[in-house]
């Protein structure tokens, strides 16, 4: 099998994409921080791409044959890195997500795992024999993702688990998922939907509440949202300008470099750059189907096409959150809010679709 014919076969334009998304993220996280204590985040987030792009030119170097090959082993790193994580990592605002690196840094092993768990939906789906899921390995691989996704969920962290949800649909849906396990999924999801209500931590449970009615506590849980809300009216059709937004200048904008980072731009550079933004987003998806649609074999579609699904329910939930139409949560926007797990895992996922785009010309 031949590797790729020459550096020309890389995905620039992918490339160009997220580096510009990027630093758009850099500029609005440099402007949310000043005067703050988070005045020092937007050069360390340059430090997060620039460790991005080696990991992605990293893994676009490894075939993914290779890697999906090795499914089994990196299944098993993750379940014993997130075990690790439950009984020894950091714990913050009572979370236990994270494992602590030398230099202070912390490690958020439920970020990789959503790389991970692509590629053992798109390996097991690959050795599928016929042009459809049957039940049995309908539930073979719900149990195999499940597993996972609940120890995230216990740590607890209810949004990064469910982002495991789209890898695994998206999957099904290309593999041929039958109408009547479709209904079947349907129907079990609305009987089930109202009972995991009892599951939920209080303040998830305060969460829904607020996305509901955030009236209900305006100095409470329904700050977040109202303040968010309040910020991208300010915006208008040009914003305010870099550093001249007022609710997130004098900290109304409850953490406006990660979560409500889109709030934030929103306010400074109003609908003509939300509209700016949502377009770049719109051709990374592009390229990504298209690198889907030209893969060598369904083993390449199936990646492309999972991690598309993924980011594409990030940018949904994370938008729909800062403008009341989805409950708060702790899922950031790829490749603009701050953090450096977020950050990486959003460029391995990059990497590994170019990695597919090298190999399409295969023997």
């Amino acid at each position: 099998m031949a590797a790729y014919r020459s550096i020309k076969d890389f995905d620039w334009g992918l490339l160009l994409i997220a580096l510009l998304i990027s630093a758009i993220g850099i500029l609005q996280i440099f402007s949310a921080g000043q005067g703050t204590k988070w005045k020092d985040l937007w050069w360390k987030q340059i430090i997060f791409v620039c460790f991005g792009l080696v990991l992605m030119w990293i893994i676009s170097s490894i075939d993914y044959h290779t890697l999906l090959g090795q499914v089994p082993i990196l299944y098993g790193v993750t379940i014993v890195l997130l075990i690790i994580t439950a009984l020894f990592g950091v714990k913050i605002f009572e979370s236990r997500r994270w494992i602590a690196l030398p230099g202070g840094f912390l490690f958020q092993i439920s970020e990789f795992a959503k790389l991970v768990m692509v590629l053992v939906v798109a390996r097991f789906l690959t050795e599928l024999r016929s042009e459809s899921v049957h039940w049995k390995d309908l539930l073979k691989l719900c149990a195999i993702v499940a597993f996972p996704m609940l120890m995230v969920m216990r740590q607890p962290d209810l949004g990064t688990s469910m982002t495991y949800v789209p890898i695994l649909a998206m999957g099904v849906f290309l593999a041929g998922l039958r109408w009547q396990y479709a209904l079947s999924i349907g129907v079990l999801a609305i009987v089930l939907i109202p009972s995991s209500w009892f599951l939920l931590k209080d303040y998830q449970k305060s969460r829904i509440q607020t996305f509901l009615d955030p009236s209900r506590d305006p100095k409470g849980d329904g700050y977040q949202v109202i303040q968010s809300k309040i910020a991208i009216g300010n915006g208008g059709m040009w914003g305010r300008g870099v550093t001249k937004g007022t609710q997130t200048r004098y900290q109304f904008l409850p953490v406006p470099h990660t979560d409500f980072v889109f709030s934030a731009f929103a306010e400074e550079h109003g609908f003509v750059g939300v509209v700016f933004v949502l377009g770049l987003y719109f051709l990374l998806f592009m390229q990504i189907v298209q690198n889907a649609q030209t893969a060598p074999d369904r083993g390449g579609m199936y990646i492309c096409m999972c991690i598309c699904a993924t980011l594409l329910f990030h940018i949904m939930v994370n938008v729909g959150m800062v403008v009341g139409r989805m409950p708060v949560t702790g899922i950031p926007l790829p490749l603009m809010s701050n953090g450096g797990s977020g950050m990486l895992s959003v460029f391995l996922m990059l990497g590994l679709v170019n990695n597919v785009r090298l190999r399409r010309f295969v023997n």
